[in-house]
């Protein structure tokens, strides 16, 4: 039988508070800390404390045999022991059972990768290193920010000592190759990448409450029929953790679904699987991958955050005043900086619309990517004017823990 592989993803950025220019050289304040700490709490009482409940009770219903995967950004992480201490316990205590796995990717969920190397490998360290410390287990597969991948990310991440890149199993460069086996890039031998089973996946993260979908309503015993036929090494279902009970609201009943998934998958006798477990099968294939794809709206490529002309403008200002933020040797202007390479941040400037302009729209907490753009060009107005790029004079301020 074909194996499940169950992911989520936690995020949370830090998004920035209208910042004006009234605000250069007067204010150190670039994120807002009440919208962050309100948003934080309630995802955390709507979602991550109610679904790690129902993992908690599966794991030791089903030890050794019900297993999940997580990545949590570094961002989510910090905010959590900041707003919501109670759900770092929770995940403690899921860990603690030996049948969760975290995965390794950016501290700050940036697009480092694509822009600066050396920035990437230190935000890769530093998101391992929190692992270690929080959940006492060092990471062996990599998760690169909304899976963004192509063949120089499989390189880089298997000299760094990964044995596994998860990636979107998107049909322009799958064709008529299935996501369910294992693949090899093409430019890391010893490698193994595992796809994402999109339409399986978007079946919970996406259409599970849409009465107008054919698969309404779905319960967890029809979802294990349809993926007990599957033929292939495993079914990789990934998707963002906030689908349950915030994506998808508790009346959907989605948090019914999540407590039976694993009886009625073990009644089609499948078997639950870590990353690192999958990543022992032998490759299928080998997949050549040159162009970055995503998981990101229908595209599944890199638009999402760099499609438009404030975007790129936005994200190569950014990363070319690198070098003077870290000469400042001012360790809040890096943290500052560094929580400004979020991709959340470019994704809000978004201007697509038709498929995908609801989705931005329901994520984005500003009225417009306009005014998501100005408030970011802003606060580096701000950093460079601190790091002695911009000449400007910079009252006294007293700086507070951001």
């Amino acid at each position: 039988m074909t194996d499940l592989c169950l992911y989520f993803q936690v995020h949370q950025p830090f998004r920035l508070r209208n910042y004006s220019i009234f605000d250069v050289g007067n204010s150190v304040q670039y994120f807002d800390d009440k919208k962050n700490k309100e948003i934080l709490q309630k995802v955390a009482n709507k979602c991550y404390l109610p679904a790690n409940r129902i993992l908690l009770e599966n794991l030791y219903k089903y030890p050794g045999r019900f297993k999940v995967a997580f990545s949590i950004t570094g961002t989510a992480l910090e905010q959590f022991e900041m707003y919501a201490p109670e759900v770092i316990d929770s995940f403690k205590n899921l860990a603690d059972t030996g049948n969760v796995e975290f995965l390794s990717e950016t501290y700050y969920h940036s697009l480092s990768f694509l822009f600066d190397k050396n920035e990437f490998a230190y935000q890769v360290d530093m998101h391992k290193r929190a692992i270690q410390r929080l959940f006492n287990q060092t990471p062996k597969v990599f998760r690169n920010t909304e899976l963004i991948y192509n063949n120089e990310l499989a390189k880089t991440v298997k000299d760094m000592g990964f044995s596994a890149v998860l990636a979107e199993g998107a049909d322009h460069i799958l064709g008529w190759k299935s996501p369910n086996f294992v693949y090899a890039p093409h430019t890391a031998d010893g490698m193994k990448l595992l796809l994402k089973n999109y339409k399986l996946s978007d079946d919970i993260a996406f259409r599970f409450s849409n009465k107008g979908w054919e698969g309404h309503p779905l319960t967890a015993a029809k979802f294990a029929d349809w993926m007990s036929p599957i033929l292939g090494d495993s079914i990789n279902l990934f998707m963002d953790y906030e689908t349950f009970g915030e994506h998808q609201w508790a009346d959907t009943g989605i948090f019914d679904f999540l407590k039976h998934l694993p009886s009625e998958v073990f009644r089609k006798n499948m078997s639950f699987k870590h990353p690192s477990e999958i990543a022992k099968i032998p490759a299928k294939d080998t997949l050549d991958i040159h162009n970055p794809i995503s998981w990101a709206d229908v595209e599944r490529d890199t638009s999402a955050w760099l499609g438009n002309k404030m975007q790129q403008s936005a994200i190569e200002r950014l990363y070319r005043m690198k070098d003077a933020v870290m000469n400042s040797n001012n360790s809040r202007v890096i943290e500052s900086w560094r929580r400004l390479t979020t991709s959340d941040h470019f994704y809000y400037m978004c201007t697509k619309w038709f498929n995908d302009g609801d989705v931005h729209k329901y994520f984005s907490p500003y009225e417009s990517p306009y005014e998501c753009f100005m408030a970011f060009m802003t606060a580096l107005d701000d950093v460079a004017l601190r790091c002695g790029l911009e000449k400007g004079n910079i009252k006294e301020t007293k700086w507070v823990k951001i």
